[in-house]
C-alpha cells in the first residue's frame, strides 16, 4: 500500500536476475531473453528496491548498490495519467543493464472514460514511446486496486470498470507496436481492510504476463506466512503466471535482520519470482516507518546474503 507514497516520492524499483555476471562487492545480472519470451517464462529470481529520486535521476540506485552491495537490473517509477513514459530514463536504466518498470496510476481519472477511448491519444503515443525503446518494459496500472486507499480502488470503482479500463489499455498499447511489455497485474495481500476477493478484478490470462504482491512486515509477530501465504494460494487458484512480490519492506519493530532469512526462504518454497524492497524512511503509522536497509549492517547483510542463496536456487 506504500505505493500511493511512491508516487509522490518519485521513486524506483531495482531486481536482480538469476543467470548475471557478477561486478567485484556486487551480485548483478540480467535477462537474455527477449521480451516477449520474459513475459511467457517461468519465473526468474529478482530481487527489487524502490528508491526516491528516480526516474529523475541514476544516482538513488548506484547509492544503493554501494551501500548494500546488491546492483540492480530492473528499475521502477510509479507515474500519474498523462505523464509520458520516460525513454530517457529507460534508455539510461537499459545501459546500465536494468529494465524499466512502470506503475501507472490513474489518480483524478474517471475509468470508465479510459474504456470508452477519450485517452487513446495518450496511449498511443505511450505505446510508441515504449516500441522506440525497443528492449523489455514491465507495466502494471491501478495497483492495489483492491485495497480502499486509492482513487481506483474497491471502494470506488467497480471491478467490471476497472477491468475494462485495463484491457483496453492493454489493446491500444499493442495496437500502437509495444510487443516488448510484460504486463503485471498488482493486488494487495489479502486483510481485512482490502477486498478479500481480488478475482473480480482479474482482466484474464491473456491480459496479464505476471501478477505483483504489495505486503509488509509491521509488527512483532508477523512471518512470510502471515503476511503473503493466503494470498499466494488464492492467485495459484485463479493463475499460474509468475508472482512477484512487488513492493514489501520489513520494519525495525518487526524485526528486519532476523525476518529476511525467511523471506526470502518464503520466495524459493513457493516458486516465486522474487522481491520489490521498499527502501524509504516513512513515519507516522504501522505501514509507514522506516523501511530502508542502509544504516542497518545485520539487515544489509542478510539481505545479501538473501540475494546471493535466491540467485543459486535451482
Amino acid at each position: 500500500m506504500n505505493g500511493a507514497c511512491g508516487r509522490a516520492l518519485v521513486g524506483c524499483l531495482v531486481t536482480l536476475c538469476v543467470g548475471c555476471g557478477a561486478a567485484a562487492g556486487t551480485t548483478t545480472g540480467g535477462p537474455a531473453a527477449p521480451a516477449e519470451l520474459a513475459a511467457t517464462a517461468g519465473p526468474a529470481a529478482y530481487i527489487g528496491v524502490f528508491e526516491p529520486g528516480v526516474p529523475l535521476s541514476y544516482e538513488p540506485v548506484a547509492a544503493f548498490t554501494a551501500s548494500v552491495g546488491v546492483r540492480p537490473n530492473m528499475l521502477l517509477y510509479y507515474s500519474g495519467w498523462y505523464e509520458r513514459f520516460m525513454l530517457s530514463f529507460a534508455r539510461a536504466a537499459h545501459a546500465h543493464g536494468a529494465i524499466p518498470l512502470v506503475q501507472i496510476d490513474p489518480d483524478h481519472i474517471n475509468l470508465r472514460d479510459i474504456a470508452a477511448g477519450k485517452y487513446d491519444a495518450y496511449l498511443r503515443s505511450y505505446g510508441r514511446a515504449i516500441r522506440m525503446f525497443g528492449h523489455p518494459v514491465v507495466i502494471g496500472f491501478g495497483h492495489e486496486m483492491n485495497g480502499r486507499w486509492s482513487a481506483w480502488g474497491w471502494t470506488h470503482v467497480s471491478p467490471r470498470v476497472f477491468v475494462a479500463a485495463w484491457r483496453h489499455i492493454v489493446t491500444v498499447i499493442r495496437r500502437a507496436g509495444a510487443r516488448n511489455v510484460i504486463w503485471m497485474w498488482t493486488i494487495n495481500v489479502i486483510v481485512p481492510y482490502a477486498a478479500a476477493q481480488p478475482r473480480s478484478w482479474w482482466p484474464g490470462a491473456s491480459y496479464v504476463s505476471w501478477v505483483g504482491l504489495d505486503g509488509y512486515f509491521t509488527r512483532p509477530g508477523d512471518s512470510f506466512t502471515s503476511v503473503f501465504v493466503r494470498t499466494i494460494h488464492y492467485v495459484r487458484g485463479l493463475t499460474r503466471k509468475p508472482i512477484l512480490l512487488s513492493e514489501v519492506g520489513i520494519s525495525q519493530v518487526a524485526g528486519k535482520a532476523a525476518l529476511l532469512p525467511s523471506l526470502f526462504a518464503g520466495i524459493r518454497r513457493y516458486h516465486l519470482a522474487g522481491l520489490v524492497w521498499f527502501d524509504v524512511r516513512q513515519s507516522g503509522g504501522p505501514y509507514r516507518q522506516d523501511w530502508r536497509l542502509e544504516g542497518h549492517p545485520a539487515a544489509m547483510a542478510a539481505f545479501r546474503a538473501g540475494v546471493r542463496a535466491l540467485l543459486r536456487r535451482p
